[in-house]
């Protein structure tokens, strides 16, 4: 016979079973977020690496064809879902061609998609007087933020979503800029 003890202490284990995988559960479950949120930071990461090296690039190219630094200025932005220019009789005219390509990610292909670049990369060139230039590299982030700064025109209003999307007043626009100055050289 069983004493009046033992009877009590009946599913007891299973209970601690239980509550341990409940505990383990809620556990995993945190990791697995903490996992889906440094896939999203990786993925902005490399998107502003990615702006970074395209924005030094236009930069180099301005810098290098100094005495034609004018020309360089943009009416509207390069890249995006627009095409590129075609053109290919100065210097100017192709460095605008192929930043544009790379802001559309040309340098990478998967069928027909181009994958080798930041989503929805623009690009701006702006002649701020005294010969200096503002070089902006704009792209679409995973998720709202904060704004870039009004002073920041390039891909303005191009990333909002859609009714009830989070990405509106530009909070899902990224950009990065430089200043080139091009100096008067005797």
């Amino acid at each position: 016979m069983v004493s009046p003890a033992l009877r009590r202490q009946r599913g007891a284990t299973l209970i601690e079973v239980l509550v341990t995988l409940l505990v383990l559960a809620f556990g995993l479950f945190g990791l697995v977020g903490l996992q889906a949120r440094l896939q999203a930071s990786e993925m902005e990461s490399y998107q502003r690496s990615q702006a970074l090296m395209l924005l030094n690039d236009m930069a180099s190219r301005i810098a290098i064809n100094r005495r034609m630094a004018a020309s360089y200025a943009t009416s509207a932005p390069l890249g995006g879902i627009d095409a590129c220019p075609t053109g290919t009789g100065t210097r100017q005219q192709i460095d605008a061609r192929e930043w544009c390509n790379a802001l559309q990610g040309a340098a990478e292909f998967s069928g027909n998609d181009k994958l080798g670049t930041v989503i929805g990369g623009r690009g701006c060139v702006a002649d701020m007087g005294n010969n200096e230039y503002l070089v902006t590299v704009a792209w679409q982030g995973l998720g709202p933020i904060s704004a870039p700064p009004a002073g920041v025109p390039c891909g303005k209003d191009a990333y909002d979503g859609g009714t009830g999307s989070k990405c509106i007043n530009d909070l899902c626009r990224r950009t990065v800029t430089t200043l080139v100055r091009i100096g008067s050289l005797s």
